[in-house]
């Protein structure tokens, strides 16, 4: 189990208890860490209910990721509490609903503007604002972003895909300028997680269904928030990761390295058969879950 006493992190994008980030930040309060969430607007009552909830209730800051002079804010809000920083969580993203859904060839370039600078300039933002706190920190920081794979076009996911493949770029280009500080930034890739957020791609049930058919390691979407991404995040966030920058890990069940998925039939040594008690999706000879005996 990774440690971290002492060490202090700001993690931004919890809304609800179900989020991804809120599961990382409970993670970072059980391997002794302190952590400040992020909130907005009206959305922001909600996520104060959700930092109460928490191991140990977090106090939550104001950002609003589409005001760049909210990020000056929340640095310096964070120096007020904290001489330093350790880490960062970069859990937002966001687009107009006419950037989602198919509508790809008509989406009009200013909710295509605001994808990208929603979902990925705000890195850079969140990233520079708070450098010198990081540099301050031990190992001199590490941030950590939330991906889904930004190398394939998804159907439905439209200039939210274009959105992260611009963030898995900017990724790159701050492990570049910050490396020579000593800071780390990477990014964590997850299958579909059945979030709030989740829920607004109009195609999540597609997704789910391919993952949990075709991930090698199968796919849970109800439980990934909380049993899959908070472990390779807490890693990188960690000094166990200090020579990893500029990468994207990709925790989502195999399905990055499986290209076509589980053909019918495949993935059993000759002669062995499923337990009696396994149930087969009809298109991928894998027991229900997506899951092969081991």
């Amino acid at each position: 189990m990774i440690r971290l006493p002492g060490r202090r992190y700001v993690v931004t994008g919890v809304l609800t208890s179900d989020s991804i980030a809120w599961h990382i930040a409970r993670e970072l309060q059980l391997a002794g860490a302190d952590v400040l969430l992020t909130g907005h607007g009206r959305s922001r009552r909600i996520t104060e209910l959700a930092a109460a909830d928490l191991p140990k209730p977090a106090e939550v800051l104001y950002l609003d990721a589409t005001r760049p002079a909210d990020f000056t804010a929340l640095a310096a809000a964070v120096e007020e509490r904290w001489p330093a920083l350790d880490g960062a969580v970069h859990a937002i993203a966001g687009a107009p609903p006419g950037a989602l859904g198919g509508a790809f060839l008509t989406t009009p370039p200013e909710s295509a503007e605001a994808a990208f600078r929603t979902s990925a300039a705000s890195l850079h933002a969140l990233v520079t604002a708070l450098a010198p706190l990081l540099h301050r920190g031990a190992g001199h920081g590490s941030v950590v972003g939330l991906d889904f794979d930004g190398s394939r076009a998804w159907p439905g996911y439209d200039w939210m895909g274009v959105a992260k493949a611009a963030l898995e770029s900017v990724c790159r280009y701050l492990a570049l300028y910050l490396g020579p500080r000593g800071t780390r930034v990477n990014l964590v890739a997850t299958g579909p997680v059945d979030t709030v957020s989740g829920r607004g791609v109009a195609t999540f049930d597609a997704l789910d269904a391919h993952w949990a058919r075709n991930a090698p390691l199968g796919w849970d979407s109800a439980t990934a928030a909380a049993d899959v991404v908070p472990g390779p995040v807490l890693f990188l966030l960690s000094e166990l990761a200090r020579g990893i920058t500029g990468e994207v890990l990709h925790a989502d069940g195999g399905m990055r390295a499986a290209g076509m998925g589980m053909p019918p039939g495949m993935g059993l040594p000759a002669g062995k058969e499923l337990p009696a008690d396994a149930r087969q999706p009809a298109d991928t000879g894998l027991p229900a879950g997506g899951r092969r005996p081991m």
